[in-house]
C-alpha cells in the first residue's frame, strides 16, 4: 500500500503561566491511501490533540514543539497559517465529535457546504449548489433541496453528523481525521455513519484515522489499531494482531473492560487507578503505577518501542525478555 502520512517524533505542548505541559509525547505512526488507522485510548490519553496537532488547530497556547509530519511528502509542520489553511477542506478534513458545536449556527447548511467548493475548487455559487445537493444525496440525507436550506438547528443530530461528512468529503481530500464521530448517536445511526465512512473511504481511496475509545468499533472498520496512553503510543498492530494477542498489559485491560453479551459468565474487569495528570514527573513507565505486572525496571526505565512482528509493536519491557527469549531459541 502507498503511505498516505508520516509523523515522527511529534511533541505537542500547551503553555501555562507555571510551565510548559506535553500532552503528546514523542508519538511516531503512518497512514496508507486506502487505510483506517484507529487510535484507542480513554479520555485524556492524547487522541484528539494528536488529531488537531495533525490538522494545525491546535489552541493559541498549544504548539507542536517538535517532530515531523508528512502528507505525501508534503512537510506539514513548518507551514503558515495560510498555508495550512488551504490545505484543511482539501487535502485533509476533520469530522468533529459534536456538529453542533462545529456547524455555524446563523448559516443555512447549503451556505456551509458551498464554502469549501468555492474557495479551494473555484466554483460558481450555481456549480457549488449543485455540488452540495450531490453530496447530500451521498451521504444519505432525505429530502436533499429542503436541507439545503435548513439552519443546523432544524436537523436531527444523525443528519448533522451526515452534513459534517458531506463537508469533510466535500473536496474529496486524501486524509480524513474522524474524531469520535459516532460518540452521541444511538447505535442505529452509528453503524449507517460507519458503513458510509467506509463506503466513501474506499470510493476515494482515503486514509482515515479514526478516533475512539469504543472497542467494538475498532473491530469493525479498523484495518490497523494505534492504542495511546498518557501521550504515548504503548501499541500498535493490524487489528487481528492486536485483538487476538495483545501484548501491552493497558491494551489487554481495555479489551477485557468490554462486554461480552455471547458469553454469560464472561466477568467485567477494569484497569485500576487513573490517568496520570499532564503536568505529573514519572519515573520509568508512564503505566507502571496501574499495571499488575510492574518491575523495578519499569518503575525506573522508560521502555522503547519492541518490535512483535514487522507490523506489530508493544512499548513493554515484558516485551524485552520475549524478544531476547525469541532470538536465543533461533540461534540455538
Amino acid at each position: 500500500m502507498e503511505q498516505l502520512l508520516q509523523v515522527n517524533n511529534l511533541v505537542t505542548q500547551f503553555r501555562t503561566a507555571e510551565d510548559n505541559l506535553t500532552a503528546v509525547r514523542g508519538i511516531s505512526f503512518s497512514v496508507n491511501k486506502g487505510e483506517t488507522l484507529c487510535i484507542v485510548g480513554e479520555s485524556g490519553c492524547g487522541k484528539s490533540i494528536t488529531s488537531l496537532s495533525l490538522m494545525g488547530l491546535l489552541p493559541s497556547n498549544g504548539s507542536i514543539s517538535s517532530g515531523s509530519i508528512k502528507l505525501n511528502d508534503e512537510e506539514l509542520t513548518s507551514k503558515t497559517e495560510e498555508e495550512l489553511r488551504r490545505l484543511r477542506g482539501n487535502k485533509m478534513s476533520m469530522i468533529f465529535q459534536e456538529p453542533m458545536t462545529a456547524l455555524n449556527p446563523v448559516f443555512t447548511i447549503g451556505y456551509q457546504l458551498r464554502e469549501p467548493l468555492m474557495i479551494h475548487r473555484n466554483m460558481s455559487k450555481r456549480e457549488a449548489d449543485v455540488k452540495a445537493l450531490d453530496l447530500l444525496n451521498q451521504v444519505g440525507i432525505p429530502d436533499p433541496k429542503k436541507r439545503l436550506k435548513q439552519y443546523p438547528h432544524e436537523l436531527s443530530g444523525g443528519m448533522r453528523q451526515r452534513v459534517m461528512i458531506a463537508m469533510a468529503l466535500a473536496c474529496k481530500p486524501s486524509l480524513l481525521i474522524a474524531d469520535e464521530p459516532t460518540t452521541a448517536l444511538d447505535v442505529t445511526i452509528q453503524a449507517q455513519i460507519l458503513d458510509l465512512i467506509d463506503d466513501l473511504k474506499q470510493e476515494l481511496d482515503m486514509g482515515v484515522i479514526f478516533v475512539t475509545h469504543d472497542m467494538g468499533v475498532v473491530a469493525e472498520i479498523a484495518d490497523r489499531v494505534m492504542v495511546m496512553y498518557a501521550g504515548e503510543v504503548v501499541e500498535v498492530g493490524e487489528v487481528e494482531e492486536v485483538f487476538n494477542a495483545p501484548k501491552h498489559p493497558y491494551t489487554k485491560g481495555l479489551l477485557a473492560s468490554v462486554p461480552n453479551v455471547d458469553d454469560e459468565f464472561h466477568q467485567l474487569e477494569s484497569i485500576s487507578g487513573s490517568l496520570p495528570n499532564i503536568n505529573e514527573k514519572i519515573d520509568g513507565c508512564r503505566f507502571h503505577k496501574r499495571c499488575p505486572l510492574a518491575t523495578d525496571q519499569c518503575r525506573e526505565q522508560s521502555p522503547p518501542i519492541f518490535s512483535v512482528s514487522e507490523t506489530h509493536q508493544s512499548k513493554c519491557w515484558l516485551q524485552q525478555e520475549v524478544t531476547e527469549n525469541d532470538k536465543s531459541t533461533a540461534t540455538s
